[in-house]
């Protein structure tokens, strides 16, 4: 078991080091060599967990969406609009998913699969669309796969001009500002009109899906009958 846990603690923290060196020089010009001495460990320890550099980067891209679920909401839209605050949130504060996002940007990026990332952004939109045309909250001519593909490249359109023009530090409000342009188009106006689109929001979501997932990691034991609902 002790073993189980250094190998998992190794594993992340070479993942941490190669993200760290992918946002700082790009897929390109990073090297294993950096990688190691950033991580502080031996090139067998991290061949163990990664077989090439390409590995690495589709780990990094792989964990930016090891995302916090976001908490259920009877709006299923609010569900959209706080996975992509959430989302924002993330980008100003968690290195992790900046790196994988500067990785699935990078048109340099030779031989690395970037779709993935596109692709799984995507299909949550498409699921949680679905789910909000079920419960009667879309206008009668939305197209689910054209409206998630739209929101996805707006999204990452917004995210490449918030990093060029002040390392994320307005993304919330471009987020939400993207949102008010293009829900009118997809969402009928009683929906549309109760929906939270303040910068505040994707701050507030993660903590209260970060505390959610915190009670279901304690021992049942030692929950109360709170922790349960």
């Amino acid at each position: 078991m002790a073993e189980q846990v250094r190998a998992i603690r190794t594993r992340r923290t070479i993942l941490l080091s190669a993200a760290k060196v992918f946002e700082e020089n790009g897929y390109q010009a990073a090297t294993v060599a950096q990688i190691l001495t950033e991580a502080g460990v031996t090139k067998g320890a991290l061949y163990f967990h990664f077989r090439s550099k390409e590995d690495l980067a589709q780990g990094v891209l792989t964990e930016q969406d090891q995302q916090l679920a976001v908490p259920e909401h009877p709006v299923k839209v609010q569900e959209v609009v706080d996975s992509m605050m959430v989302h924002a949130y993330r980008l100003q504060t968690d290195p992790m998913v900046r790196a994988g996002v500067r990785l699935t940007m990078d048109q340099q990026a030779k031989g690395l699969d970037r779709s993935g990332p596109f692709l799984r952004w995507a299909e949550v939109g498409r699921t949680l669309l679905r789910r909000a045309q079920v419960q009667g909250e879309l206008l009668p001519h939305v197209d689910l796969s054209e409206t998630a593909d739209v929101v996805v490249a707006s999204f990452a359109g917004v995210q490449s001009m918030s990093q060029a023009v002040c390392d994320y530090r307005d993304l919330t409000g471009r987020v939400g500002a993207l949102m008010r342009h293009v829900l009118p188009g997809v969402v009928v106006p009683s929906v549309l009109a109760s929906l939270d689109l303040s910068e505040g929001r994707g701050a507030a979501v993660h903590a209260r899906a970060l505390e959610r997932a915190e009670r279901a990691e304690r021992p049942a034991e030692g929950r109360s009958p709170a922790d349960a609902r």
